[in-house]
């Protein structure tokens, strides 16, 4: 599978190991148990799905949708009782349009990582372990009730003894040995599966299984999301309204991080907001311009927007937490997704179909893509025409779906990560503003970084010819796009494409 989005790597002699290692030794009984408790549930959920599909029980008088809504409930509810790991891969499979249907898409998305806090001495006794001290020693104080709880850590409020408050961040205990043996456990139960032939062909389950694991491992490890947190810093530098906390890298190791204490509002506390005097719908709006200078200008983006990891501030900046989750993106994917949207606003469907294929959502050759464009002619012909305030990332991606069956379209982990990021950002723009609308809104600035690549482009051409004393022909298929693109830039506050 084509890796546009380099996850980082875990290194087999990276600070896992010893605990990875742990955990392979003791998957005899621990991992049979798991297994056996793992399919029975898999078992049940198919039994019931089986028996839905027959219609017994009354189950005929239900429309199939809301049948499907139902059994989307039931999966997310046992993937929450199944674990962290199984929480994890519900939030991934949330937007994996080519793998589940659009209800499931539905109740996956509104998973939720918040779970039971674990008890505070265990805490103590990792962050112990972890630098040394005990929190007494370490912190002039530390409240033993924790702020939050989440599928992987919690987190405690704290004083430094130079009076800094901080918040200490702990990794749950023995949360690695649970994951990898959740893990070891998949991987198994897909080999089999696999030569039963029962999961559907044409997809790399292993594959995907270690995208998931490779991105899961790198979220536990807290040395790597201080490392992710400086880029983002180095990146909005400039940006004097867009803060990350502090870290304290003296106090921080791969199962403990402590970081500067933010107070603040969150994103969708629009009447707190508006009585502190901030514009909710500003802040949504500068919220998605610094999403797409992470996706489209530094290819290195926060994956996991929630409401929860980012807070408004007395001054107005907006502050970034937890960046254990990223994505990253080569200058060849985001001239794709530049490329994608040139296209769309030419309306172009031969150049989008090769878009589809550069991105890797279209799995053709060249020589098929003919075929094709018809199929997603019709496709795309259905928003093209419509207003940007008309059009939902949410409805349009549940609309697609059952249309994308007639096309060989997988979804690559870059796009999966990308189209969570957005779907929340499109979340937290309905609940500031009802009639919030993501395309419109990103509109005028996705116009501006197109028109910037492209006329950086021409422009380093034109002076090239010059220097060089060349008089080639002019591409003017090419500068009409350029100027198309200009003139749609200028008119950017109108709400047509």
């Amino acid at each position: 599978m084509a890796q546009h989005l380099r996850i980082l790597e875990v290194a087999d002699d990276g600070p896992h190991t010893a605990e990875a290692g742990a955990a392979q030794a003791s998957l005899g009984l621990q991992g049979a148990w798991r297994l056996i408790h793992l399919v029975l549930v898999l078992a049940l959920f198919a039994a019931r799905i089986w028996i839905n599909h027959r219609g017994w029980f009354g189950r005929h008088t239900i429309s199939p949708s809301d049948l499907r809504h139902r059994e989307g409930i039931v999966l997310r509810d046992k993937l929450i009782t199944l674990g962290p790991t199984f929480i994890k891969l519900g939030q991934t499979l949330a937007m994996r349009l080519d793998l589940l249907p659009v209800e499931y898409l539905q109740t996956l998305a509104s998973l939720q990582d918040a779970v039971p806090p674990f008890p505070t001495k265990h805490a103590r006794t990792i962050i112990a372990q972890e630098l040394g001290a005990s929190p007494e020693t370490l912190f002039a104080r530390f409240d033993p009730v924790p702020v939050a709880s989440a599928s992987l850590g919690q987190i405690y409020r704290a004083r430094l003894h130079t009076g800094q408050d901080v918040a200490v961040k702990v990794q749950r205990p023995r949360l690695v040995n649970r994951i990898e043996v959740d893990l070891a456990v998949l991987r198994c139960l897909i080999r089999r599966l696999e030569r039963l032939s029962i999961l559907p062909r044409g997809l790399d389950w292993l594959g995907m299984l270690e995208e998931f694991r490779a991105t899961i491992l790198i979220e536990l490890d807290y040395v790597q999301e201080a490392q992710h947190a400086a880029i983002f810093r180095k990146h909005f530098a400039s940006w004097r309204d867009v803060y990350v906390p502090r870290i304290y890298p003296e106090l921080s190791t791969r199962r403990v991080l402590v970081m500067e204490y933010i107070t603040g509002l969150k994103v969708t506390e629009t009447a707190q907001l508006a009585a502190a005097g901030h514009d909710p719908k500003e802040v949504v709006t500068h919220l998605v311009r610094t999403y797409l200078k992470q996706l489209l200008e530094d290819g290195f983006f926060h994956a996991d927007p929630h409401p929860g990891n980012l807070r408004v501030m007395a001054d107005g900046r907006l502050a970034f937490f937890d960046f254990g989750m990223v994505g990253r993106l080569p200058r060849t994917l985001q001239s794709a997704l530049l490329e994608a949207f040139g296209h769309l606003i030419t309306r172009d469907v031969p150049g989008m179909v090769d878009d589809m294929r550069h991105l890797g959502l279209l799995t053709i050759s060249p020589e098929a893509a003919p075929h094709v464009t018809p199929i997603v002619a019709a496709i795309v012909g259905r928003y093209l025409g419509r207003p940007l305030g008309e059009v939902s990332l949410h409805t349009m991606v549940l609309e697609l779906t059952p249309m994308l069956a007639a096309l060989p379209v997988r979804i690559p982990a870059h796009f999966t990560f990308i189209l969570r990021a957005l779907m929340t950002l499109e979340g937290i723009g309905m609940m500031v503003d009802p009639h919030f609308k993501l395309f419109e809104v990103a509109r005028p600035y996705a116009l501006r970084y197109t028109l910037r690549r492209e006329s950086l482009y021409w422009g380093g051409l034109l002076l090239t010819r010059l220097l060089a004393g060349e008089a080639g022909s002019i591409d003017w298929e090419g500068l009409g796009k350029l100027a198309k693109l200009a003139v749609t830039y200028v008119r950017s506050r109108t709400p047509l494409l």
